[in-house]
């Protein structure tokens, strides 16, 4: 990966190594030449000034015209009456409901005395130990004297 950044870094020196040498020219071209006085700005056109308006003149009191006199309108007859509602005809009473006979109580139900138990789960017996392959262990040591 570090070879690659050298390379790359390598060539990118190599591309622009000639356009700084044409920068280096120009510069020396440049310092070489009289100095060029800035050019001068163009003046400021004026800004012509806008009329101002005028505003007539309010009228005064006294020039108002009189309000128009609203006419009499004629009287409007007078409205019919409302008719009357009819009335009602009273509802003749409900008879009354005979009772319900009575409901005999519902004995009580006792529950057995006691609720039998649940028996336990018998225990997995355990492997004392996974018996090992002789072909895979490795030889017994040899106890040095």
């Amino acid at each position: 990966m570090a070879s690659n950044t050298f390379f790359y870094v390598f060539l990118l020196t190599a591309l622009l190594s000639p356009s700084s040498s044409n920068i280096c020219l120009a510069s020396r071209h440049l310092l070489d030449t009289a100095p060029v006085a800035p050019p001068s700005l163009p003046a400021i056109p004026s800004i012509p000034w806008l009329p101002k308006p005028t505003l007539p003149t309010l009228p005064t009191g006294g020039q108002l015209p009189p309000l128009p006199v609203v006419p009499n309108l004629a009287t409007m007859p007078p409205l019919p009456s409302i008719p009357t509602i009819p009335t009602i005809p009273t509802i003749p009473k409900i008879p009354t409901i005979p009772t319900f006979p009575t409901i005999p109580s519902v004995p009580k139900v006792a529950l057995p005395p006691t609720v039998p138990t649940i028996p336990s789960i018998p225990q997995i017996p355990t492997i004392p130990a996974i018996p090992a392959i002789p072909s895979l262990s490795p030889p017994p040591s040899a106890a040095s004297p």
